[in-house]
């Protein structure tokens, strides 16, 4: 967000953790990042290591997994009108307004 910030570009924060996405407002995201669920997965989560890690799901299962449990989705993802991006590293944030 600093980075942002810094940069002059004023955006939305939607804390998902505290107001999680909804699986439509996800498969938005997910067009926009041109992702499979599967690769915004952070696979460092205890969640998915105990519980996930191996299993193999689709597509529309990881959408619901992520929805119930919103700390296995990747953060920061930045999203503009056409794209979104995965914030890592923060400079990336620019990405959206290209």
């Amino acid at each position: 967000m600093n980075y942002l910030r810094e940069s002059g570009i004023s955006c939305d924060v939607i804390q998902y953790l505290d107001h999680p996405l909804t699986a439509e407002d996800l498969k938005r995201i997910l067009m926009k990042l041109n992702l499979k669920p599967f690769q915004v997965v952070r696979t460092q989560e205890d969640m998915y290591r105990k519980e996930l890690k191996g299993r193999k799901f689709t597509d529309e299962e990881w959408i619901e997994i992520i929805v119930q449990n919103p700390k296995l989705l990747q953060r920061p993802i930045i999203e503009g009108k056409y794209k979104a991006v995965v914030a890592v590293p923060a400079e990336r944030a620019g990405e959206v307004m290209k």
